[in-house]
């Protein structure tokens, strides 16, 4: 494709394309591919859909609209302009859509909804439409086969109703990785009782699970699909085992995917079924049953009045609550809360960005979903049950100021008023990244109008640049800023919101966000802050600025997500808990002897292939030219980390500096060849000669079982293709750093193959294996080294060539999204042979590039959905909420029916008696002889006594 006309189309359309892979699969990504969607509303609501779903790859997209553009659409349309106003508001969002995505087709229709329109679409949405229609057309869609997905937002309440047609089978029901466990027993029994090495092996009951590679009790790995039962976090019961042979090694349990019917009902039916009701806050249940009611009662305001209520009329709220309580008397609730009708009443003609950036992300998912499942049943479950998100805890009572008009913040101070919006502009904000909440925080600010004003201003701080793999989800960005150095993600990001909302103040920074920085986000700056917002992708991070806020009392917002699952968490000084230290350890760190020489998973193989990259191709590189740069130091430097250390970094320089470097291209074939036979061959016969295939523990069982599996060496075959892949990908790295041109050509490598010398390998009784990273440890500080060897290196190394300028090495930075580096092509290779040494299953490219590149799955519904319950937080902090039960934690999984607003828990507290404290600065700390202290003024006290917390 690099070399072909029109190649940087299509090499963007793969890797576009690979950015929802990670998500939701090859398969699953390419039928969606052509699913042609229908987007009805081109409001607030509707255009967050579109964004969402022309990002995620479609085929085509029509954007229909009959209205024309006014004031309260800017509150919350992000592709409208001041010179939109009065022109249907789906063409003037074509362009901007358009550009979303260049390979998905966008179209607008600016005539009315009809059935002969809706037949041309797989799927459906809704927006901003009446309840006639709904029904009407969901009817229609039912009957037709067409997929059907109502969403709609009111003020700060929102729904969304899906109907994927009388029934469905889906394959896989919530759209996880299979889990798999490794065995170490299984019982002779009825029935047999499996033990697994790990803690926790991650089944539930009434999972299915295949049974592979088990010795011994053999039958197993042909049974088949086998329905367990949780015995505990490490053990479950199978099939009746008792007449099978005796269970002697190895085995692994896999979890094999259930198929599952869906139901779907029509939207009339399912208008009066209160058990499709989806709880989102589970301490609100007759908010929610009450606001299914207040909604259909609305529609029926609407058709009596002409108009949405007005906002704090009172009559208005009456004729609601008298029209709720007329429709109850079918659905007969056992208790009305009329107080949500009239909050309802009062908010109902707003239009909230946040609002509809949640339940936009939220449908666009379901749009996914319903396009994968018309052309596969691939993917979760739809949401085939009517969801209401009440944000009513957000409505401050206080009485609203006279409403602006002729304002892009119309929409909003419907429901907050015009006193507040001034509030919003006067603030002062750090946003921490400009990744994809970062973007979706960003566009929020703008339309909300968040340092908008006099006194305001947003600060966002991003060091990336743009990458490709950025687009499907960074709406900010488009093809045209990749790859330039004055594009910097932070600074992009603020011009494209400037375009939205040209009142924005906002500056925007390259800075890495860490104690080297604090010159810059120091005392003064934090505490000229109202807030945070953190948009980070690793916990230290977040930790660190968490941290920060705690010192200095600020409150943060801080998001996350992984795929279809988020989070929102809000933290407010003295109220909250903290987003807290990071655990000590990482659990899911490898240890080193089993990347080293027990791997058994295929995620050890990848991460013992990204270690070698790192290894070969850029610290052997950098050490070379630290030695170049400054002889002596280096080695005064290295000397003194300890002598093991010092040994293998030594190594490394000499073989780039003696008589090792490559002359030629051929010398790079023939260091790859022998780097494959060192590795796959020869390591494998000498940890076999330490630990043969039958040796035995001193408790008299086999060495080689369980998490151990018995590695074979392999034999090179150039016609091999995963040999071949290494040797070309390995020796092209080779000569990259050294300044070496090197070819793809496989025959003219086999020539070279041909002539490259392989010396014989004998292993050595004298060779120690480790068996735990204590042990490895314990070796390193022995001192038992080759010190001999240490000290020929130093002399060989005393004197610098005299030509070391044209010696410069060029160090390699592991690059995954280009697919014509050599990168990937190593890292998958180079895993694949070792995974073949240990009988581990491969994997291919796609999941080798997730999981080398360290990619954390992210999609555009996702961080949208994340934002948008950020950002109503946002509101609660501004306004000064002081209750906890204000305040609401998001976790949401969009995969399934998941969504749940909690109540956040306070700040840890610790009882200090006076008795404890040994100095005056603690003293005056504590008011009284005893006194409950939260966190931050614990951490304060340990600040300026660092012997109290112990």
């Amino acid at each position: 494709l690099s070399t072909s006309p029109g190649s940087d189309k299509l090499n963007s359309l793969v890797i576009w394309a690979l950015c929802g892979r990670y998500v939701l699969g090859h398969e699953a990504m390419r039928r969606m591919g052509t699913a042609n969607v229908l987007i009805a509303g081109m409001r607030g609501l509707g255009v967050e859909i579109a964004k969402n779903v022309i990002l995620s790859g479609v085929k085509s997209v029509t954007v229909q609209d009959e209205g024309l553009a006014e004031w309260m659409d800017f509150s919350s349309q992000f592709f409208l302009l001041a010179s939109h106003l009065g022109q249907n508001r789906a063409l003037s969002s074509l362009s901007q859509l358009s550009a979303l995505n260049p390979h998905v087709h966008v179209n607008a229709h600016t005539g009315p909804l009809k059935e002969t329109l809706l037949q041309q679409f797989q799927v459906v949405v809704l927006t901003d439409s009446s309840l006639d229609d709904q029904q009407r057309f969901g009817t229609f869609c039912h009957s037709n086969g067409i997929k059907l997905i109502v969403a709609d937002t009111k003020g700060l309440c929102g729904q969304l109703f899906c109907d994927f047609g009388e029934e469905f089978e889906v394959l896989d029901a919530d759209g996880e990785t299979p889990a798999s466990a490794m065995i170490d027993h299984i019982t002779k029994a009825d029935p047999g009782v499996v033990t697994c090495f790990e803690q926790r092996h991650g089944f539930v009951d009434g999972s299915t699970v295949s049974l592979s590679e088990v010795c011994g009790m053999t039958k197993l790995n042909s049974y088949g699909p086998v329905d367990i039962k949780v015995l505990g976090p490490d053990s479950f019961s199978i099939c009746d085992t008792s007449s099978f042979s005796e269970y002697e090694k190895g085995g692994v349990a896999t979890e094999v995917k259930k198929s599952k019917i869906l139901q779907f009902k029509p939207l009339d039916e399912a208008l009066v079924d209160p058990e499709l009701l989806v709880m989102t806050d589970y301490g609100k249940m007759t908010k929610h049953q009450t606001l299914h009611l207040a909604f259909q009662a609305l529609h029926g305001f609407v058709k009596r009045v002409g108009r949405l209520p007005l906002p704090r009329s009172q009559s208005d709220a009456e004729l609601l609550v008298a029209m709720v309580t007329e429709l109850n008397k079918v659905s007969q609730l056992d208790q009305l809360d009329e107080g949500v009708v009239q909050s309802l009443s009062f908010t109902a003609c707003g239009d909230l960005a946040p609002v509809n950036a949640f339940i936009g992300g939220l449908a666009a998912q379901e749009v996914m979903k319903e396009a994968m499942f018309y052309l596969s049943g691939k993917f979760s479950i739809g949401m085939c049950w009517w969801i209401f998100i009440p944000y009513l805890s957000a409505l401050t009572t206080a009485l609203l100021s006279l409403l602006q008009r002729g304002s892009r913040y119309d929409g909003q101070t419907a429901v907050f008023g015009s006193g507040f919006q001034e509030r919003l502009g006067e603030q002062k904000y750090f946003l921490v990244g400009a990744g994809a909440i970062g973007c979706e925080l960003l566009k929020n600010f703008a339309l909300i109008g968040l340092g908008a004003g006099e006194g305001g201003h947003i600060t966002v701080t991003d060091m990336d640049s743009i990458e490709r793999s950025n687009l499907n989800r960074q709406f900010l960005f488009r093809s045209q800023d990749i790859g330039v150095r004055e594009k910097q993600k932070s600074e992009v990001a603020a011009q494209a919101v400037r375009v939205m909302n040209p009142n924005m103040n906002i500056t925007a920074h390259q800075n890495h966000l860490d104690p080297d920085s604090e010159q810059v986000y120091g005392h003064t700056f934090f505490m000229g802050l109202d807030g945070v917002a953190a948009a980070l992708d690793n916990v230290e991070a977040r930790v660190y600025l968490d941290g920060r806020c705690v010192q200095h009392q600020r409150p943060m917002l801080e998001g996350g997500t992984l795929g279809s699952k988020g989070h929102s968490l809000v933290v407010v000084p003295h109220l909250t808990e903290s987003y807290g230290p990071a655990k000590t350890g990482s659990q899911n760190a490898i240890p080193l002897c089993t990347l080293k020489n027990f791997p058994h998973r295929i995620e050890h193989t990848l991460q013992w292939a990204r270690d070698q990259f790192e290894g070969l191709y850029k610290q052997a590189a950098e050490h070379v030219n630290l030695y170049f740069r400054d002889s002596a130091g280096f080695l005064e430097r290295t000397l003194g980390r300890g002598e093991a250390e010092a040994l293998e970094v030594l190594e490394c320089v000499w073989g780039g500096v003696g008589g090792q470097r490559p002359q030629g291209w051929e010398d790079c074939v023939g260091w790859a060849r022998r780097q494959w036979e060192t590795l796959y061959n020869n390591d494998i016969a000498q940890l076999l000669h330490c630990f043969p295939s039958d040796q035995l523990t001193s408790s008299g069982l086999p060495f080689w079982s369980g998490a151990k599996r018995c590695p074979h060496p392999l034999t090179f075959d150039p016609s091999n293709t995963t040999h071949m892949d290494y040797v070309v990908a390995a020796a092209n790295l080779y000569g990259q750093i050294y300044g070496i041109v090197g070819t793809r050509d496989c025959s003219a490598i086999r020539s070279i193959l041909e002539r490259v010398h392989i010396p014989a390998f004998t292993p050595k009784s004298t060779v120690k294996i480790h068996l735990t990273d204590k042990e490895m440890e314990e070796e390193r500080e022995s001192g038992n080294l080759d010190t001999g060897r240490l000290d020929e290196l130093q002399k060989k190394l005393s004197s610098p060539p005299v030509n070391s300028a044209a010696l410069q090495m060029h160090p390699i930075d592991f690059e995954k999204d280009d697919d014509n580096n050599f990168h990937i092509d190593y890292i998958v290779a180079a895993s694949n042979l070792r995974a073949e040494n240990y009988d581990i299953p491969t994997a291919d490219r796609h999941k080798s590039k997730l999981i080398a590149g360290r990619i954390i799955p992210a999609i555009a519904t996702t961080t949208a959905a994340v934002a948008g319950l950020m950002c109503v937080e946002l509101y609660k902090l501004v306004q000064g909420h002081r209750k906890i039960s204000s305040y609401r934690s998001g976790y949401i999984n969009l995969a399934v029916q998941y969504c749940v607003l909690s109540e956040p828990l306070g700040p840890q507290r610790f009882t200090v008696s006076d008795r404890s404290a040994h100095t005056p600065t603690v003293e005056k700390i504590m008011c009284s002889k005893k006194r409950e202290l939260s966190v931050p003024h614990l951490q304060f006290a340990s600040d300026v006594m660092p012997g109290l917390l112990e």
